[in-house]
């Protein structure tokens, strides 16, 4: 179905604001260029970087050493030519940071309190994205989260968008107030809270499983595909329960973010009847 926390105090950020390529809805994206300034964003905020574009070849050892930096954040690097970096930062030295519109929590930030919920007796309900290239179906994703009690809204650290202003706009104020994780390793963070007791669910046409009536637990995951690719393999082994939407033959699939806003629903009124 389509569908560390560092405690240095928080300087300003360059002020290198261009235009994003491929989103005419994202003007203007923040990208920080340069190498001493994506040095200090990935020193002092790496959970505000979506990636880091580095041009390719570049033969300078001070770039190579800066990537380095930039994997041990678990911030996801790409290669590419001179002229892409151009078009979002000048001078950029042949490395432009994009940046998120917040910073995001880490793992670490998190994992004691969701661990906790189940031993307390406190009902958690958490969403998982993955995939996601639209930014306006990942900000519906968040504003769905918000309104229907999600606790926690989890992303991969690469293979989707970023927190682009595209997708605060979508979010219609929600992505100010939705506490939004990006974990080093998704795959990991979901098995930590299988183990925990949660009860991993996931949202695909390729099930018989209904979600309406679905007999929930108090601490869930719900976690939905990309547009294309669907429930990735790595979410899909762990799940409890694959879940299927009821949906005419001649739709295909759903939104995205419909999907996961149809799965939240019915996770909130059963919890209601309860």
């Amino acid at each position: 179905m389509a569908f560390n926390d560092f405690k240095h105090k928080r300087r300003p950020l360059p002020e290198k604001v261009i235009t994003a390529m491929g989103d005419a809805d994202a003007k203007p994206q923040v990208a920080v260029g340069g190498i001493k300034e994506v040095t200090e964003v990935l020193s002092k905020e790496p959970l505000k970087v979506h990636r880091v574009l580095f041009m390719h070849q570049s033969g300078n050892p001070k770039l190579y050493e800066l990537q380095k930096l930039a994997k041990r954040a678990h911030v996801h690097v790409q290669q590419v030519d001179a002229k892409i970096l151009d078009s979002y930062a000048r001078p950029n030295q042949g490395v432009v940071a994009l940046m998120n519109e917040k910073e995001l929590l880490g793992w670490m930030d998190v994992r004691e309190e969701l661990f906790s919920a189940k031993e307390k007796g406190e009902k958690k309900l958490i969403a998982v994205a993955t995939n996601i290239e639209d930014p306006r179906n990942l900000g519906a994703c968040i504003r769905s989260c918000l309104a229907l009690g999600v606790d926690l809204f989890l992303i991969p650290a690469k293979g989707m968008c970023g927190i682009t202003p595209s997708v605060a706009r979508t979010s219609a104020g929600a992505l100010e107030k939705m506490r939004v994780c990006r974990p080093d390793n998704l795959e990991a963070a979901v098995g930590e809270l299988k183990m925990a007791g949660y009860q991993i669910l996931g949202l695909d046409a390729d099930t018989e499983t209904n979600l309406a009536d679905f007999r929930f637990a108090d601490q869930a995951v719900i976690a939905v595909g990309g547009e294309d690719v669907g429930l990735p393999p790595f979410i899909k082994k762990q799940c409890d329960a694959v879940l299927r939407i009821p949906m005419m033959p001649e739709a295909h699939s759903y939104n995205a973010s419909v999907a996961l806003s149809l799965g939240l629903y019915e996770y909130a009124r059963l919890r209601i009847k309860a």
